[in-house]
């Protein structure tokens, strides 16, 4: 008879975030210690982390994490990052050693920012210009990987158990505003230190449960764009379709997740406000091949706040929780009551209904 540990999980991955409201830090053993509980969501084929204001002496420059499978082509990274930034610092990202994790690469961080030369010639944004930064680097340089490339944030991940890469990455000694979480069941993708959540572009940061069925068509568009799905999984594309529609399209998160999780058309037909009406016929209309379907449950990191959305169909489970300043979001209650034993207000969102919880102003 197979054992609690032995079969697969159907609705297996585990996620979980918690976000102080007024800005407040928040240790990293906090949100490594709510995975626990789920533990058996995940298979120790990838786990990992994204924290928010975790670098407040580098505020100012982007913070880029990288694997590398050599010095050589580390040393070639860093060359590469010369010829268009400044690199105010370069060096190892810390760890400890941990039996369960292996066959690790050189992981290293970058903190930079773009030459205004470089930026005038080009007649870009710096962010846009950092964006094609790290996809020219993780399409055309062999052997390294920008993993994580925000400002004032940074992810972690490996191939292993959440606990685990929490502890072999030194989390305990990171402090931040806003944190996320993932434990990984792959479905049908293969389990390598790349393919880990988080899924980052800039600030923008992606923990999911669950299976994109509609991939190849959400792929196949945003790859119109500039953007490039390298990564062998398929909640890749779900990041990059949230920076096109908020940071290139400039819809509000609101309007981007009546995209991703869009109404049913007999819901929008039903829709008594005429504006609200006219809105989501536009999204769904223009935006239709950036639909996701198939069962998820996410939760979006970005500078000042954290976005957690159901599929519209609510195929996977997901519960908020508060306290004071803090809200948490997980998958199962468990992991909340491990942050907060007194949680309040615990409730499930609905399918489609975006959670949005953002740092009020000023206070990252």
């Amino acid at each position: 008879m197979l054992r609690e540990g032995q079969v697969r999980i159907p609705s297996g991955c585990a996620i979980a975030a918690v976000i102080s409201k007024e800005g407040r830090m928040i240790p990293g053993d906090l949100i490594a210690d709510a995975m626990v509980p789920m533990h058996d969501r995940s298979n120790g084929l990838g786990g990992g982390f994204a924290g928010y204001g975790i670098y407040p002496d580098y505020k100012d420059f982007y913070a880029l994490h990288v694997f590398c499978d050599s010095r050589a082509n580390r040393i070639a990274c860093e060359d590469f990052l010369k010829e268009y930034c400044e690199v105010v610092q370069s060096e190892r990202i810390p760890t400890r050693t941990v039996p369960e994790i292996t066959d690790e690469p050189i992981i290293w961080r970058f903190f930079v920012t773009p030459l205004k030369s470089v930026l005038a010639s080009r007649q870009l944004d710096e962010r846009e210009f950092m964006a094609r930064i790290v996809m020219k680097i993780n399409t055309k340089m062999e052997g390294v990987h920008v993993f994580s490339s925000g400002k004032n944030m940074g992810a972690f991940k490996a191939v292993g158990y959440p606990e685990d890469v929490a502890r072999f990455y030194k989390l305990d000694k990171y402090e931040g505003y806003s944190w996320t979480a993932h434990g990984r069941y792959p479905t049908n993708t293969p389990g390598w230190w790349g393919g880990a959540h988080p899924f980052t572009l800039l600030d923008y940061s992606i923990v999911h449960n669950g299976e994109i069925s509609s991939y190849d068509a959400n792929r196949r568009f945003i790859e119109m764009f500039g953007y490039k799905c390298s990564l062998q999984t398929d909640t890749e594309v779900i990041t990059y379709i949230f920076d096109y529609l908020t940071r290139r399209q400039g819809l509000t998160l609101e309007e981007a997740a009546a995209v991703v999780a869009a109404p049913f058309w007999s819901t929008i037909r039903r829709e008594e406000d005429e504006e609200m009406r006219r809105k989501y016929t536009y999204l769904r209309t223009v935006f239709s091949s950036l639909l996701v379907t198939g069962p998820f449950s996410i939760v979006l990191g970005f500078s000042g706040g954290i976005m957690a959305l159901n599929d519209r169909l609510k195929l996977r489970s997901m519960v908020v929780g508060e306290k004071d300043d803090r809200v948490f979001i997980a998958s199962e209650e468990a992991a909340i009551r491990v942050m907060e034993p007194a949680a309040e207000n615990i409730w499930a969102p609905a399918g489609g209904e975006p959670v949005i919880i953002k740092v009020k102003e000023g206070a990252y």
